[in-house]
């Protein structure tokens, strides 16, 4: 009888703690099963880049291509010899799944070529930042870091040869002085003297030489600047540096990078001639790196 005088007192015990947990979600406390941000942080998650890997660079580039901006290639009588010519060299890497390349260099009997790809996938590690805008960020990086010039229109200024700098003669050659020329020599009784025998000559006195090329002053035309391209991928830009170390050939290297989604394409196409004078031609140089550079994308995009 003893025993049943705790019952009562158990149970009212457990209809306390019962109705106090009822009790905390009604007054707007958290209930067990919630996770605060746990569902908005899965929802901002950024998307993956479109791209998972990447292409095999020396198999990027075809025969044809090859043949075009590797001239030598072509001259190469060793069959083995051409076969490698072809092939290239992968460059170091170590992840391929994030940044993988390929080069080659041909030289022959007009000029030494070389040309590299290289092919690099951007990863975000911020689950707010897509990969895409990672990317995005990178390239505008290397877009600053090239240094290209604001585009300038095609000028050509031109100086004749019996001008001076200043655009003045040291003699008259108004109407005006010809007709004194002419008073003078009726008074005399002699011919007039021909104002096209007399030397031209500079405000400095000494005479121009007739027949010399009339000196000019010119810049790159706009079209061949370094500058932006709109037909390449989602963004890209094209550099064209001509250099040279002392008594050597110049040397031209034209660069295309372009962004397709989160991988960021670079390639550069050098020449640098045989002969000593000789200049390689930009637009030739730039048109085949272009050309080169919306096969990549276009493979990309396969």
């Amino acid at each position: 009888m003893q025993r049943k005088a705790y019952v009562p007192g158990t149970a009212a015990l457990l209809a306390a703690l019962l109705a106090g947990c009822t009790g905390s979600s009604d007054d707007g406390g958290p209930k067990d099963d919630s996770n605060p941000g746990g569902s908005s942080t899965a929802s901002a998650a950024a998307q993956p880049g479109r791209y998972r890997t990447l292409p095999e660079p020396c198999g990027a580039v075809g025969q044809d291509t090859l043949n075009s901006l590797l001239p030598g290639i072509k001259q190469i009588t060793d069959a083995e010899q051409r076969e490698q010519a072809y092939a290239g060299e992968p460059t170091l890497t170590y992840d391929t799944d994030r940044k993988v390349g390929c080069r080659w260099k041909v030289e022959s009997t007009d000029a030494t070529d070389h040309l590299l790809v290289d092919f690099e996938r951007v990863v975000s590690y911020d689950n707010t930042v897509s990969d895409d805008s990672e990317a995005e960020q990178l390239f505008g990086t290397k877009e600053e870091a090239a240094d290209l010039p604001e585009p300038t229109p095609s000028e050509s200024v031109s100086e004749s040869p019996s001008e001076s700098v200043s655009g003045a003669s040291s003699r008259p050659t108004t109407s005006a002085a010809t007709s004194a020329d002419e008073t003078a020599a009726n008074a005399e009784g002699t011919e007039p003297p021909d104002p096209s025998d007399a030397p031209s000559t500079s405000v400095s006195g000494s005479p121009s030489i007739s027949g010399s090329p009339s000196p000019s002053v010119s810049t790159t035309p706009s079209t061949l600047q370094p500058r932006l391209l709109d037909d390449v991928g989602d963004e890209a830009f094209l550099d064209d540096v001509l250099s040279s170390s002392g008594s050597t050939a110049q040397q031209r290297t034209v660069t295309v990078a372009f962004r397709t989604s989160n991988v960021i394409v670079t390639l550069e196409y050098v020449e640098q001639p045989a002969t000593v004078g000789v200049v390689p031609d930009s637009k030739e140089m730039q048109d085949k790196a272009r050309k080169l550079a919306s096969q990549l994308a276009d493979t990309l995009s396969d």
